[in-house]
């Protein structure tokens, strides 16, 4: 028995150093080929790791693709409101300049507003039981002519603007309009020395019959039609007097309430 362990412990070196031969033997067979063998580790291999990849389905791409795409036309639609809305801001701005720019800083607004809308109610009141044409065009008639009339400076203004947009737009239609204009300052001028001459001949007339009343009769008629003018010019005074005063006490009220 000690025997065969002998000679077991002196095939087991044997056996060593030939498979070490063999071994070396076919890694210079290989290297002298050009072959590089991959050796074998000493270790066992380490276990790999698992990477899991979350691939989402057809279903949650396509809801994907459909919020992209509605992010993207409400961010369109935002734009746009926002372009509109500070372009209306801007033609706010510029009416606001406009309307300010019609105003003159030496006339009092609120007596001529308040004298405008009196002479428009008064026309409402006066074509009420007139015919339509009357209703529809007496009242802002008068309005246009208490405008004129109360805020003149304002009014021109206006007026200086409007006839800008006419040449600018309209220009035909604007020179026809001061052609007609031009025509009717001439008529109205005409209109009025006739007036005025038929008043002057109307006057002498009545002042040629009363000169052969007073032969006639003897009586005084120029002394008692003179003092009557004397009156009516007394009266004419005494209303403007009234009118300066109430526009007085109206610009006072108006500077205290700002």
């Amino acid at each position: 028995m000690f025997r065969t362990s002998a000679v077991r412990s002196l095939r087991t070196p044997r056996r060593t150093a030939f498979a070490v031969a063999a071994v070396s033997a076919v890694g210079a067979v290989l290297h002298e080929n050009g072959v590089e063998q991959e050796r074998l580790p000493i270790y066992a291999a380490p276990t790999p790791e698992l990477v899991l990849l979350d691939t989402p389905s057809i279903l949650e791409t396509r809801i994907g693709e459909v919020r992209r795409e509605v992010k993207k036309a409400y961010q369109g639609a935002h734009t746009q409101v926002q372009g509109v809305v500070s372009r209306w801001i801007g033609v706010e701005e510029a009416v606001e300049s406009r309307i300010k720019s019609f105003r003159d800083p030496t006339e009092p607004v609120t007596p001529g507003l308040l004298y405008m809308g009196i002479s428009t109610l008064t026309g409402s009141i006066l074509a009420r039981s007139r015919s339509l044409p009357t209703r529809i065009i007496l009242p802002p008639t008068l309005f246009i002519a208490a405008f004129v009339h109360f805020l003149p400076k304002t009014a021109s203004n206006i007026g200086n603007y409007a006839e800008e947009l006419e040449d600018r737009y309209i220009p035909k239609f604007g020179e026809k309009r001061r052609i007609g204009v031009a025509h009717s300052r001439m008529g109205w001028e005409r209109a009025k020395e006739g007036v005025a001459t038929g008043q002057e001949s109307f006057g002498k007339g009545v002042q040629g019959v009363v000169d052969k009343v007073q032969e006639v009769t003897g009586l005084k008629l120029g002394d008692a039609l003179g003092r009557s003018r004397e009156i009516k010019e007394e009266a004419k005074e005494v209303v403007r007097v009234a009118k300066e005063d109430l526009k007085e006490v109206i610009d006072s009220k108006d500077d205290e309430s700002k």
